[in-house]
């Protein structure tokens, strides 16, 4: 019964789109010229920078204001500046929440807020009246009680989800072993700190720093210039600036920002995720790096070639060539204010963790000591054209550029000349930036992982004829002692008393029997899907299955049936076959509770091992298969699984909780299925047994 459900995370992963892969080069040739027109720009008394830039290819005009502040320390209240973004263009005093709203929508404008700026755009003939909202929205939010709570309880309960997350505790210790807790770019947002912050604290934060001190607003598109200017003037005109702003910033103040020291050497860094499917690896450094910088292009060129897309070195090492992921990235950022970071990154499964990461180091070593070939060269530039080129079609891309000119103190020529520095790069050039940049001797290597799949073989890396020194941290980035990832099983434990326990738990073998069919409904979570499916799951004994999922208004969105013999996933009429190994998995199943039936002599009890503060006991049904028993309730709380698909492997676990009694058998109806950084849960609303099933119904 529960494996089927196991098999949902391939149906409901269609309901997710992913960018597909380019492996694409467009010729590289002579840098074409660029067309950057320079804006037109004026400062208001208030210190407001404003850029006009006309572009009359479409109808449509933007506006795009950014408060170019240092980084924020904000404390013990991590996240007041993420809540104030929330609540702003959530009425103001011109206007409420509602009334703003449906004029928005009925201009078909887009608008939206942070506590750092904003952006809206427009139909040209509404784009006044858009520049308006927008100003108003931004100088005069109200800040209510009502939608201080609601913005709270939204980001509160992200965060509760997120400390689930194995990808987003990866990013968030990342962040603290790189910078340090008390800088602004390792703090993050815990329950604790948004439980701290009141209303008067986002009022005074909003007041503090919302200021046009520091402030660009670029206006680009098919706009009447002198009109725009005096509206400008007149909206932004009575913002006040701040003269104390600059203090608040300085030696001695709160937000002083201490710069981060440089790791010795290079370790490996553990944070262990009991739940884990897969393995997070990030090798990560840091540097000093400014877009004035003389060798900002041979790093850019360096960062291509190494892991900066699909075409990279790093992708097709661990993807096309070892097979460990989905793929692997690097990138590498400036920063006027601080030290920034170069990262390579990839999520595989724990069984490669080892291999993964010393493939990472491999290919660094490699772009240190090997010259790039020219037609590495040549191909990373050419890349770069296009997309250059690409993006400067978007009037985004073009404010965005504008304000980097103002913010960065860059020629004005900048950006015109962008692809002929580009172009400039040498062999040799890439060859010193890699060394300067990707450091090996400063680094951090972080593993968030399924610590008991992965230590041993981490523990043997070796670098330069030495052992790496392997350090432990908890979610938070604490340092820690090496936890116990495996405690002792008493003699009289075995797979078959686990599965005994487990089947009397949830009703017994006779009750379990009665059991012919089972039809399951349950509505479906899937995090940023604009549409809530449901679910029907229908199982026959012993091993017939049939699954859809429905959203209101748009039918059935996908299904997949197997008959016992073949199966298959159908989307939008495509039928898509069952691989064989999945259809071997199926067909091994000999009932709905499959613990009744299990070939004892083929399976393997594992660990004792804390997950998540239970003891549970983990059991090998096969090759890549898992199930984890609680020791102290005999309840199956979760499954792990990895299966091919489209060539590739996929590792899900599936979390089980809030057991219910159906005619005195005890179910789960909570359902948690999550491969990589897909998290779907199924709440269930019914569970009906023995309903009549022709079999007919899963052909």
């Amino acid at each position: 019964m529960n494996k089927t459900f196991t098999n949902l995370i391939f149906l409901a992963s269609y309901l997710i789109s992913f960018a597909q892969v380019d492996r694409s080069i467009p010729e590289s040739g002579p840098a074409p010229k660029i067309n950057f027109e320079e804006p037109v720009s004026f400062e208001l008394k208030n210190g407001l920078k404003v850029m006009f830039i006309e572009n009359r290819k479409l109808p449509r005009a933007s506006v795009n204001l950014l408060i170019d502040n240092p980084p924020i320390i904000e404390g013990d209240l991590n996240g007041v500046g993420i809540i104030t973004g929330g609540i702003m263009g959530k009425g103001n005093t011109f206007q409420d929440k509602d009334s703003f709203n449906e004029e928005v929508d009925f201009m078909g404008a887009r608008m939206n807020f942070s506590s750092q700026g904003g952006a809206a755009s427009s139909l040209s003939r509404y784009f006044e009246r858009v520049l308006t909202m927008f100003a108003q929205g931004a100088l005069y939010p109200n800040f209510s009680e009502e939608e201080f709570d609601q913005e709270k309880n939204i980001l509160l309960d992200n965060i509760k989800n997120n400390d689930k997350n194995t990808v987003s505790i990866a990013r968030r210790v990342e962040n603290v072993l790189a910078y340090g807790a008390n800088h602004p770019y390792g703090e993050f947002t815990t329950v604790e700190s948004m439980e701290n912050i009141k209303l008067g604290d986002v009022t005074k934060f909003y007041d503090d720093y919302f200021k046009p001190n520091n402030a660009y607003l670029v206006v680009i598109g098919d706009f009447n210039i002198k009109n725009t200017e005096k509206l400008v003037k007149n909206l932004f005109g009575k913002w006040k600036n701040d003269k104390s702003l600059e203090s608040k910033f300085t030696k001695g103040s709160k937000n002083e920002i201490i710069e981060p020291k440089e790791d010795e050497g290079l370790s490996i860094n553990v944070i262990d995720m009991p739940n884990s499917a897969n393995s997070e690896i990030t090798f990560q450094n840091l540097v000093n790096l400014k877009k004035t910088d003389d060798d900002y292009y041979s790093v850019l060129i360096a960062n291509r070639i190494f892991g900066a897309g699909p075409e990279s070195r790093l992708f097709n090492n661990i993807r096309e060539d070892k097979g460990y992921a989905y793929g692997a990235y690097s990138s590498i950022s400036d920063n006027k204010y601080s030290k920034a970071k170069f990262r390579a990154s990839t999520s595989t499964r724990a069984q490669v963790t080892d291999s993964a990461l010393v493939e990472i180091i491999k290919e660094i070593e490699k772009i240190h000591k090997i010259p790039v070939s020219s037609l590495e060269l040549k191909n990373a530039k050419a890349k770069y054209l296009g997309e250059f080129v690409l993006a400067m079609e978007r009037p985004s891309t073009i404010a965005n550029y504008a304000i980097n000119i103002e913010r960065n103190n860059l020629n004005a020529d900048y950006y015109k000349n962008f692809l002929s520095n580009i172009n400039k790069v040498t062999i040799e050039d890439v060859q010193l930036a890699a060394n300067k940049y990707f450091k090996l001797n400063n680094a951090q290597i972080v593993v968030t992982a399924k610590g008991s799949e992965v230590i041993e073989n981490i523990e043997k890396v070796t670098f330069n004829g030495k052992s790496l020194p392997v350090l432990f941290y908890d979610k938070k980035g604490n340092k820690i002692d090496k936890p116990i990832f495996k405690k002792e099983i008493k003699d009289d434990v075995t797979v078959q008393s686990i599965f005994d326990n487990y089947i009397n738990a949830i009703g017994g073998t006779d009750k379990l029997n009665t059991v012919k069919t089972i039809t399951t409904v349950a509505s479906v979570t899937i995090p940023n899907a604009p549409f809530s499916p449901i679910a029907e799951i229908k199982q026959k004994h012993p091993n017939l299955n049939a699954m859809s999922m429905t959203v209101e208004g748009m039918g059935t969105m996908m299904s997949s049936k197997f008959d016992g013999e073949n199966g298959y996933l159908e989307q939008m009429g495509q039928k898509i076959p069952f691989e064989k190994e999945q259809i071997d998995s199926e067909k091994q199943k000999l009932g709905l509770f499959e613990e009744i039936y299990f070939n004892i002599s083929d399976i393997e009890l594992v660990s004792l091992s804390a997950i998540d503060g239970k003891d549970l006991y983990k059991i090998k049904v096969k090759d890549k298969s898992f199930r984890y028993y609680d020791a102290k309730t005999n309840l199956l709380v979760m499954t792990e699984e990895t299966m091919t698909q489209g060539g590739n492997e996929i590792t899900s676990t599936t979390k089980f909780s809030d057991y219910r009694d159906v005619n005195g058998i005890l179910f789960a109806f909570k359902r948690e299925i999550s491969s990589g950084p897909q998290n779907i849960v199924f709440n269930i609303s019914s569970i009906k047994l023995n309903k009549e099933i022709d079999d007919s119904f899963f052909k």
